[in-house]
């Protein structure tokens, strides 16, 4: 059993954790005041943009990838900028596996949050507004303690379906060991060469890892239900 563990590549998993991290926390600040502006709004735009959010739940990931290819190619205007601006190009690269990432993953971070927030007591918001607190205060102290099975699904949701993606890094980021190989894409490659042992292996990791995220998902929404519950009674 030692052996077996000692002999598993952990750099993909790394990879994936690292890609994932990096994911949820870029798309949790970007994602924050469009979920509370959704919540808010009765605007004619609303229904676009919520449509425009979720189109990478219902695009396959070939269609997304290729897209993402051609945006962060050198030769567009986003890969060129990128690349002057910082000398590094977006392609084939991890930094360009984050930003398709974001975009992937998008629709995983904005639902569950402005579902928590349009579930939370109206009432409860304008006694924060009266008593003075600013739009972000009453964000960040009223609206995100009051709504924690949300925000830790959203949060978990969005590691976990990042951890699991496998077309769109597969377009963007190829298979550079070290860099861009990550869990996905070394399974791929096993199956490609007939390595099924090492394919089981990394694909019952997956699965395990996938497994006690969602358990844990739940068994948090469900306690905090339980204390909500006891709370009112």
């Amino acid at each position: 059993m030692l052996e077996l563990v000692t002999s598993i590549e952990w750099i993909p998993f790394l990879l994936s954790f690292k890609l994932a991290g990096a994911t949820t926390m870029i798309l949790f600040t970007l994602s924050l005041p469009l979920a509370w502006y959704l919540s808010q709004t009765e605007a004619k735009i609303k229904p676009f943009i919520e449509a425009l959010t979720a189109l990478p739940i219902v695009l396959p990931p070939s269609v997304l990838g290729f897209y993402m290819l051609v945006l962060l190619s050198p030769s567009s205007a986003v890969g060129l900028w990128f690349q002057d601006l910082f000398d590094t190009q977006l392609l084939f690269s991890f930094t360009g596996l984050v930003v398709a990432s974001c975009f992937y993953s998008l629709p995983f971070m904005v639902q569950p949050l402005q579902s928590g927030f349009e579930s939370l007591n109206k009432r409860m918001l304008e006694a924060a507004y009266i008593s003075g607190k600013s739009k972000w205060i009453t964000v960040f102290q009223v609206a995100l303690p009051n709504m924690k099975p949300a925000l830790m699904t959203a949060l978990i949701i969005t590691f976990a379906h990042t951890v699991g993606e496998f077309g769109v890094v597969l377009m963007v980021g190829g298979s550079i060991a070290g860099e861009t190989k990550v869990a996905s894409v070394a399974i791929y490659e096993m199956v490609e060469i007939m390595d099924y042992a090492g394919a089981h292996i990394y694909s019952a990791l997956m699965i395990a890892m996938s497994f006690i995220v969602l358990l844990g998902v739940y068994i948090f929404n469900h306690r905090q239900r339980y204390k909500t519950g006891g709370l009112s009674s």
